[in-house]
Parts: C-alpha cells; structure tokens; sequence
C-alpha cells in the first residue's frame, strides 16, 4: 500500500494471503467482539477488498464499552449480527473451572459458525495470544470447531497489530484491551448476573470517572478475588505514577455504584495483569 513502509506492506501481504486462503471468494465472518484485533480484523479485510459480516455477541459476561464497538462498524460500513447468549448455565462457566473459558468458547463460537451458515468464520486471535506461559483453554474449543484465525496465521502479534492499525488510519489503534468479565471472579466461584452487572457498572463508573479527570484511559481490571473481597488490578507502570487523589477518584467512582457490595474495595498495582488467577492457583 501507498505510503507504508516495506516492512509494513510485508506484514499486511501475509494477512492478506492468510486471509486468501480462508476466503479465496472475498466473503467471510468475523467474530466481532470490538477490540482491538477484531476491529483491526475487519479493518484490513476491508482495504484488501474482502466483504466480512461482523458477529457480536453479546450478554451480561461481555465487558468493554459495546456501544463504541457498534459505533465504529456502523461507520466504517460494515454489516454487523448480533447474538444475544447466556453462557453462566455452561457448566465449566457455572462451576468456575479452570476451563471455564473452555465451556464458554465452545457455547458462543457453536452459535456464531450456526450464525455464519455458509461463511467461514474468523476470529481475532492473534500470535501472542499463543505464546508459551498463558493458559488459553478456549483455543482449544476454537481448533475444534474449526475456527480460523488469520492474524495468528500470519505471525501477526499485538505489538504488529498496534503498529499496523496506527499506519493504516485505523481509529484508536492504542485501544487497550477489555477482557470478559467472566475472568474476573477466582477458580471454584460461580458467576452470577447481578455481579456481573455490578462490575459492568463499576467498569463503565472507572471510564467516567478517568475522563472527567483528563487522566486518560489505563490498564487495570475489577477483580473479585474472594468471597466479599473485590479488587481493583493496575500494571506497575500505571501504579507507579498514580497520585493518592486520583487513586481516591477511581475508588470512589466504584464505590459509588453499589456503596455496599464495594465497602471493602482495594487496589494495588501487579507486576504482570492478565493472567491473574492462573498464577495464584499454579495453573501457569
């Protein structure tokens, strides 16, 4: 492409040629959840010339900001499905094991390959995400299914993704990631509706609350790590520079929302983020 570096037009070539493989007709779908790498997904289908129907699913486990996620496929005019599912009665997901992630893929990408009919279907699993260390059990339910993933195929990982989209002209290329919900609650809890809702609205109070002060978006995520105990995770590099007031501003934006469920809210600063509960139960 015009205006790219070599390097850059090799990145993309390898997607594209991936993504040839997967749609040698230009049709496909894309299991569109409004980050980063499925929005990028979308984004470079379309300016190698390819028709991709994007798939949302959505319910009370889906975290992030859904109304953004609409917003840019509508106006970057792309077709968009969405599949309204309630994976809490999976039993991994209800038992809280640790393949949870497991159950739940397996449930929501059925649905999405029944949704598609004829198409293939796509994903937005990138190269890191299988890197060695991380315990992905829902890449397990992908391959069985038969789900592609174009970006991976390509060696394409998060750092080239941020890169990629920032070149390209892609909106918010530095999103930052927006996990689902049902991985904030420890191995062996059952995740109900009203705490995810809880933490949905404590989530979307965070967002608020950062942009009314001017202090930006940041990495962090509202965990419950035990029965009554939630939590409120930073990468060190945000902990570090945080000031006791604006650590006061994101506490009581949560608190806030449910003055009794968050009494007892906390937050501290981790050296590695995701992956939380996989390191506290020796999984990873």
């Amino acid at each position: 492409m015009e205006g790219l570096s070599n390097e850059a037009n090799g990145l993309l070539e390898r997607l594209r040629k991936a993504l040839e493989d997967v749609a040698p007709q230009g049709r496909f779908a894309i299991a569109y959840s409004g980050g980063l790498d499925s929005r990028f997904l979308s984004h470079a289908s379309k300016l190698f010339g390819f028709t991709p129907t994007l798939l949302h699913v959505t319910g009370s486990h889906v975290g992030g900001n859904e109304e953004e996620g609409y917003r840019w496929a509508r106006e970057n005019g792309f077709e968009i499905r969405t599949l309204e599912l309630d994976p809490l009665n999976v039993p991994e997901v209800h038992d809280g094991t640790k393949y949870r992630c497991y159950g739940c893929k397996k449930t929501v990408f059925t649905a999405l390959l029944k949704e598609a009919g004829d198409l293939p279907l796509c994903d937005g699993t990138n190269h890191t995400d299988g890197e060695a260390g991380v315990w992905r059990p829902g890449m397990i339910a992908l391959k069985e299914l038969g789900i592609h993933s174009p970006l991976a195929a390509a060696n394409l990982g998060k750092p080239e993704i941020h890169r990629l989209a920032a070149e390209t002209g892609m909106e918010r290329p530095d999103q930052l990631p927006e996990p689902c919900l049902l991985t904030r609650f420890p191995y062996g809890m059952t995740p109900t509706e009203p705490v995810l809702q809880r933490l949905k609205k404590a989530e979307e109070a965070i967002r608020k609350a950062l942009e009314a002060e001017g202090m930006g978006a940041m990495t962090y995520r509202l965990r419950i790590v035990s029965e009554g105990h939630p939590e409120i995770h930073f990468d060190l590099a945000t902990w570090t520079h945080l000031t006791d007031r604006e650590k006061s501003v994101i506490r009581d934006a949560v608190v806030k929302t449910d003055p009794e469920f968050f009494a007892n809210i906390s937050l501290r600063g981790l050296e590695k983020l995701s992956g939380y509960f996989d390191r506290v139960t020796g999984i990873v």
